[in-house]
Parts: C-alpha cells; structure tokens; sequence
C-alpha cells in the first residue's frame, strides 16, 4: 500500500495518544483518500475516493453519527 502514497507520506492525527497509537491519513497518486491503523504500518488501508472522504467529514461536523 505504501507504494501508492505521495511523498509527503502519512499524517497521524494530533490527537493520537502518548504511545503515538492512532489512525493516519494518505493521499494516493491517484487522488485518493487512504486510512490505516499507526500500529500496524504494513497493514490494509480504507479507501475512499476524495468525494466519499467529502461526504463523511462533511456527516461528522453535521453530527450525524451516533455515538
């Protein structure tokens, strides 16, 4: 999966914990939005097209997710 990710790499979340455990992000060379867990760097990543991505930033600040 690394193979597909722009050079400026993964970004972990600034509100990851003390251990540096968290969800990071990736844009693709091909555009897309790739998501994976920090504590298993090898392993598979969600896949989102940027307008999927759109959609659900766009349902989390509307709070339409329960919790």
């Amino acid at each position: 999966m690394n193979d597909r990710v722009l050079s400026d790499g993964w970004r972990k979340s600034s509100f990851s914990g003390a251990a540096g455990e968290c969800v990071e992000s990736a844009r693709s060379v091909s555009g897309e939005i790739l998501i994976s867990d920090s504590k298993d760097p090898s392993g598979p990543a969600l896949v989102f097209t940027p307008g999927e991505w759109r959609a659900f930033v766009k349902g989390v600040r509307n709070d339409e997710f329960d919790v």
